[in-house]
């Protein structure tokens, strides 16, 4: 048999690409003749760079660049050989980079340093994962190291972080470098506006330290960075990492797009889908945000093949064959603690069906 093996990563436990590994070989522990695929997926969030960093001739690169807090960071990206650039913002900005908390100044610049990087190597595109941001700046640091000068009514350059925003009076974006000439994409899951309610300070500020006067504050930047900018904040998507989707839409014209679709489609996940006789995919927790967006979904979405869906825990009832490596171990705990074993365990589990 033809055995496709797509997993995401079980977060926090193991990789796509060591979870995928495992579950092949406890496949093979029991059907050892089968021609066996893996190939490791994201949904555009942290976790991206392993999953391409399978993809034939794709090169891991490292640049120093400035953390969420400033200090300086060595970040990671990927260059493919067809020229695309893969950056994962929490490379740059995420939120274990920074200690304690600090939601009104974290900036994305180092983020837009990697682009700069990427641009100066000949990319001719770029793909940016924006999951697991510590920042609600609008992008604002990004596009400021691509060379775009924000100011307060006084003239005086404004200092990075979302929490300045509120005193942005006016940019010059005459020194904004152009983007690449294969545009760029911006990978998410989430379909968050800019403002509101259900926008980028209200729903994920408090996740990165905001408290709630924080929040408004936060939610008045935005706000005014979306005047000056012009470009519409209830796009679907805008609230993207901080709402750094939005300040890269407005004056780099970068468009999003389902993370977990275009890995899929950097992978060559359709190519290798043709002509199996089973799928194997997986995640952490399998409940349901999994359908929607996320690497399960997609699999499901674009497999005509037999499917079996591995998690560590399912939290809702999977409409597919499916197995649970909290059942295999007998606890979540023990799983979790040598989660490897239960993959190939899974893995051997799911041969022997």
């Amino acid at each position: 048999m033809r055995v496709v093996i797509a997993p995401d990563s079980f977060k926090g436990t193991c990789t796509a690409t060591d979870a995928a590994r495992a579950i092949a070989e406890g496949w093979r522990s029991v059907r050892p003749d089968d021609d066996i695929v893996t190939i490791p997926l994201a949904d555009g969030g942290e976790g991206t760079l392993d999953a391409l960093e399978t993809v034939r001739g794709a090169e891991r690169r490292s640049a120093q660049v400035t953390g969420p807090q400033g200090d300086p960071v060595t970040a990671d990206w990927l260059w493919l050989p067809t020229g695309e650039a893969v950056i994962e913002l929490a490379q740059a900005a995420g939120l274990p980079l920074m200690n304690p908390r600090d939601s009104l100044h974290a900036t994305t610049r180092g983020v837009g340093e990697l682009m700069r990087t990427a641009l100066e190597a000949g990319a001719t595109s770029i793909t940016v994962a924006l999951g697991g941001s510590a920042t609600t700046d609008g992008g604002a640091g990004a596009l400021a190291a691509l060379g775009l000068h924000l100011f307060d009514d006084s003239a005086l350059p404004l200092p990075d972080g979302g929490g300045a925003l509120r005193r942005l009076a006016w940019i010059d974006d005459q020194d904004l470098l152009p983007p690449p000439e294969g545009g760029v994409q911006l990978l998410t899951d989430v379909t968050n506006p800019l403002l509101g309610a259900a926008g980028a300070a209200a729903v994920f500020g408090p996740q990165k330290g905001a408290a709630p006067h924080q929040v408004d504050e936060l939610e008045a930047g935005l706000a005014r960075l979306a005047e000056v900018l012009g470009a519409d904040p209830a796009v679907p998507g805008m609230g993207a990492a901080g709402g750094a989707a939005y300040g890269l839409s407005a004056l780099w014209g970068a468009t999003t797009v389902p993370g977990a679709a275009e890995v899929g489609r950097l992978s060559g996940l359709r190519e290798a889908l043709e002509g199996a006789d089973v799928v194997i995919t997986g995640e952490g927790r399998f409940d349901g945000t999994s359908l929607g967006g996320k690497v399960v979904g997609h699999v499901l979405d674009i497999s005509g093949a037999r499917i079996i869906v591995i998690a560590g825990i399912f939290a809702e009832e999977c409409s597919t064959e499916s197995i649970s490596l909290e059942s295999l171990a007998g606890s979540p705990e023990a799983a979790q603690s040598d989660a490897a074993h239960w993959l190939r365990a899974a893995g051997a589990e799911a041969a022997a069906c």
